[in-house]
């Protein structure tokens, strides 16, 4: 059976309207999930018989950004993990979050591939843990089109570079979600041509003594963006119909689907 993604590239928008916007999806999903979980009592206690969760009419979407210079705080980061003031952070022109995301602290900017699937696995697979490692494992795929051997490192998400050897590991890519009645938000960030300064203002995802790095850095020359962003969606559709078991069919996300606020 087949399964529709509906796909969108927002371009570059601030942290708080892809934020909100991805609230809106969320939402609209509880509501469908809410409506779904009725129905599915009523024909158990009408008819004895229990109905299939893709019978929900939720939906799964896919955004694609850019961020203007951002840092944010996970709901369970340290605030002790900035290491700049808010004046410092407000004459660089970095805007300070804190969100609702798992994970610890972090930066978004221009150059990255942020991407957020917000997705009803409960049409996939429930665990959370296969998510997250189906994500990373998406991004070692793209990586390794390029010859940049990225690996996981035991007990760190994320993705990372010789995770095994002293001062030398660092992390490429950052990742962390919120699910709710197993519907997903936030994502993933891909440091494709990011400006790694940034992150001399933070201890990266509050792991101390391990470096950042970006595709520009580790290959010495920039990467289309563009050519980035549609290797990794052909990975991770790739590797959502291999868990799912189902094929994923990407669609555009029209302005009559879904309207951005």
């Amino acid at each position: 059976m087949a399964q529709t993604l509906y796909v969108q590239d927002l371009g570059i928008i601030p942290y708080r309207e892809a934020w909100a916007y991805q609230e809106q999806l969320l939402q609209q999903n509880l509501q469908a999930k809410i409506a779904f979980y009725a129905y599915q009592r009523e024909q158990l206690a009408q008819h004895g018989i229990t109905i299939s969760p893709l019978e929900a009419k939720t939906q799964h979407f896919l955004l694609l950004c850019e961020h203007p210079p951002v840092i944010t705080l996970g709901k369970n980061g340290k605030a002790s993990h900035l290491l700049a003031s808010p004046e410092q952070l407000h004459m660089l022109g970095i805007e300070y979050v804190h969100t609702n995301r798992g994970g610890d602290i972090t930066f978004h900017g221009p150059g990255q591939l942020v991407a957020y699937p917000i997705l009803d696995l409960e049409k996939c697979f429930t665990d959370i843990g296969k998510y997250m490692r189906l994500l990373e494992q998406s991004v070692i795929d793209v990586l390794r089109e390029y010859d940049i051997h990225a690996t996981r490192s035991p007990g760190e998400t994320g993705v990372w570079l010789d995770p095994d050897i002293p001062h030398r590991a660092r992390k490429i890519c950052a990742m962390g979600v919120r699910c709710s009645r197993w519907i997903t938000m936030h994502g993933l960030a891909l440091n494709v041509n990011t400006n790694l300064h940034y992150f001399d203002y933070i201890i990266p995802c509050g792991i101390q003594g391990k470096q950042v790095s970006s595709m520009q850095r580790e290959l010495g020359k920039p990467i289309p963006l563009s050519e980035v962003k549609n290797k990794w969606i052909k990975h991770f559709l790739h590797r959502l119909s291999e868990a799912t078991g189902d094929e994923i069919v990407p669609l555009p996300l029209s302005a009559a689907q879904a309207t951005l606020h």
